[in-house]
């Protein structure tokens, strides 16, 4: 296999991908999932997003350039979709209900259960939906003040939907861990020899 200029060039960027139009001027390729810098910078921001690239060159051993870079290129190409603060609202003494309601679907001609997805995740209330396995098609997680407005929420909005056969509403009674992070302060103890799920 020959390697032409552009190639060479493209090879030589170490953890970057560079492509190149027919004129021969660079514009920005796709990051490789592979890539270990990628996945390093990755995972240093996922255990702490506050952290700067000073800080996850430090960890990774990058050079820092090149970790604000990565980053950079992460946030334009939406792999990095934001920046989250973990806040327990119960510490705060605010009272919030959450529900993992079950929705069952009819799926549309052409677009399956998207339109219907579409429909329900731009409602305010609806912290996530998901297309799932199992008994029923959608899994929608929802946040309201009362149990009374999720229930009209399901009554009103949620159940009216074209499409919408059955829904089912679970309500969170308590969190134990959240996005990877615990939510309990004192974890009973376990003499059990731990093992691997």
């Amino acid at each position: 296999m020959t390697l032409n200029a552009d190639s060479r060039r493209a090879r030589g960027r170490g953890h970057r991908l560079a492509e190149f139009n027919l004129n021969g001027e660079e514009h920005e390729g796709r990051l490789d999932s592979r890539d270990p810098a990628v996945r390093r910078v990755l995972a240093a921001l996922i255990a702490d997003a506050r952290r700067d690239p000073a800080r996850i060159a430090t960890l990774t051993g990058i050079a820092e350039d090149q970790v604000a870079h990565l980053i950079s290129q992460l946030e334009r190409q939406r792999v990095i979709r934001g920046y989250k603060t973990v806040v327990d609202w119960d510490r705060l003494g605010d009272e919030r209900v959450v529900a993992f309601i079950d929705v069952s679907v009819s799926p549309q001609r052409e677009v399956g259960f998207d339109q219907v997805a579409a429909r329900i995740y731009r409602h305010p209330e609806v912290r996530s939906v998901h297309l799932v396995s199992g008994g029923h098609d959608l899994r929608i997680i929802v946040e309201a003040p009362t149990m009374r407005e999720i229930a009209q929420f399901v009554s009103e909005k949620l159940a009216p939907i074209d499409h919408v056969t059955a829904t089912n509403t679970h309500f969170l009674l308590k969190a134990y861990k959240e996005d990877g992070d615990i939510l309990v302060e004192d974890a009973p103890a376990d003499d059990r020899l731990p093992v691997a799920p």
